[in-house]
């Protein structure tokens, strides 16, 4: 009986088998009608995905006996295409993928081995280069510790010798015969090896200090950090080669020192103990020679900052732009010297130009010539600037003669205009003054008796003149008082 049940059913499922593939298989396809296709039984489902211009393209259809005989439209390329086929109904509704069969750790796997083995050698280069560098450096300090050479100290041994003073050192070290000053590194080494005393006077621009440098006295100006186009055009301007002169204040050095919070801009000079022509005289009156010695020195260093010298080692002509008392130092020998050269400009001769700052106005009011205040200066000649400098000269004349103590007879120290204008007058209280109401410093009466005053009275007046043009030259008014003192000395 069991055997029989057994033979049963292997013949169902045996007719069943045949049943089945005697029928059609059906198939996904995306261009039939209702996406559905019928092959044969021994067809195939087609399933397709290909790389066309870096898109997937997908083809589900249905293959004959014929196509799938060859198994050629199962086959696929690993990166650019994947076919598959299967036999059962709707069997190809799936989606297919390109580098499905890729496994996923290669491409990475492959980069990172590239990178190490590329970087990592790298690094290695680099890091014994850098302790490399690092041991140089190392050797290279232990090595000026040994020594004590720290390049911040100064170098005494190797610029100067210890046993000049400042005047033999300018002299033999300077660039050319008069000198534009010395070689930069000796300035750096003066600078940095100047001991500060004390405080003698405060400006726009910062302080003046005495200091000591080997023993000897020198000037110097600190400018503060928001004057360096000011410390840089005076040190640019000292340092012109030629400007050298008996009358002009002695440069010596320019150096800006880090004191750890601020940086300080070092202008150092020549050492005048009696201070500045303003302080002078408020504080003494002076004889007719001395007067004539102050007022001939004046004129001789204004005349050479004035003049041009030609040649390879020549000087251009320079206009100061704020001669005043203060401005003027007065040596121990009674001669005076012109300081603060900030403003000053200098003439191009080859091309006659002048490189004037944006704005012109500059310079101390109550000295300002009238083409000045009234802004009627021509700004293209240069010419110009040098009349308004001998404008200025001759208000620092008649400061100096009141001060003149001749029979006996002398005045208070007092500014020009002092009872025309106020204090600290403006641009409009002295264009007042100067260019509408032509006023200038009254001269006493008493200058007619000694022939110095008279002589210096004369001159003010030529060196003040409202018509520029007519104004004296500096070279003249120094013959002019060259002759006073001839005349003093054919009369003793």
């Amino acid at each position: 009986m069991n055997r029989l049940r057994t033979l049963s059913v292997e013949a169902a499922l045996l007719f069943l088998s045949v049943a089945q593939l005697s029928q059609a298989l059906r198939c996904v396809c995306h261009l039939c009608t209702n996406h559905t296709c019928e092959t044969e039984p021994a067809g195939a489902c087609w399933n397709s995905v290909t790389l066309v211009n870096g898109k997937e393209e997908r083809v589900k259809s249905c293959l004959t006996p014929a196509q799938y005989s060859g198994q050629m439209f199962c086959q696929g390329s690993r990166n650019l295409s994947k076919r598959h086929c299967c036999f059962t109904d709707f069997c190809n509704n799936v989606t297919l993928h390109l580098y499905s069969d890729r496994p996923s750790a290669e491409p990475g796997w492959a980069g990172l081995e590239l990178a190490l083995v590329v970087v990592v050698p790298c690094c290695l280069l680099c890091v014994a280069g850098l302790l490399g560098v690092l041991a140089l450096q190392s050797q290279r300090c232990s090595y000026r510790r040994a020594n004590k050479q720290d390049p911040e100290e100064p170098l005494e041994d190797l610029v100067m010798s210890p046993d000049k003073c400042l005047k033999e050192l300018i002299y033999d070290m300077s660039t050319s015969g008069s000198g534009s000053g010395l070689p930069l590194l000796v300035q750096r080494t003066i600078a940095r090896t100047i001991v500060l005393q004390e405080c003698v006077g405060k400006g726009r621009f910062g302080e003046v200090w005495r200091g000591k440098w080997r023993g000897e006295d020198v000037a110097v100006k600190i400018f503060s950090s928001r004057e360096e186009r000011s410390w840089f055009r005076e040190a640019e301007i000292y340092q012109t080669i030629m400007l050298r002169h008996e009358n002009i204040l002695g440069f010596i050095a320019a150096d800006n020192k880090d004191n750890g919070s601020w940086t300080q801009l070092w202008l150092v000079s020549e050492y005048h103990e009696h201070g500045s022509l303003f302080d002078y005289l408020n504080r003494y009156t002076v004889s007719v020679e001395a007067m004539v010695l102050l007022a001939s020195s004046l004129a001789s260093g204004l005349a050479h900052l004035h003049m041009e010298i030609i040649g390879t080692q020549g000087k251009p002509a320079i206009a100061h732009r704020d001669i005043k008392s203060k401005n003027v130092l007065v040596k121990k020998s009674g001669a005076a010297a012109i300081a603060d050269l900030g403003l000053a400009v200098k003439h191009d001769s080859s091309a006659d130009t002048v490189h004037i700052p944006a704005n012109h106005r500059v310079g101390t009011k109550r000295y300002m010539s009238p083409e000045l205040l009234d802004d009627s200066i021509n700004m293209d000649s240069f010419e110009s600037f040098k009349r308004a400098d001998i404008y200025s000269l001759g208000l620092v004349f008649w400061e100096l003669a009141r001060r003149c103590s001749a029979q006996g007879l002398n005045e208070d120290f007092q500014l020009p205009y002092y009872d025309l204008v106020p204090t600290d007058p403006s641009v409009e209280d002295m264009k007042r003054v100067v260019c509408e109401q032509k006023l200038r410093p009254s001269i006493p009466n008493q200058w007619q008796s000694c022939e110095a005053l008279r002589v210096m009275g004369k001159l003010m007046r030529e060196c003040c003149y409202g018509n520029a043009a007519a104004r004296l030259t500096a070279l003249r008014v120094k013959k002019t008082i060259s002759q006073v003192t001839v005349l003093k000395d054919v009369k003793d």
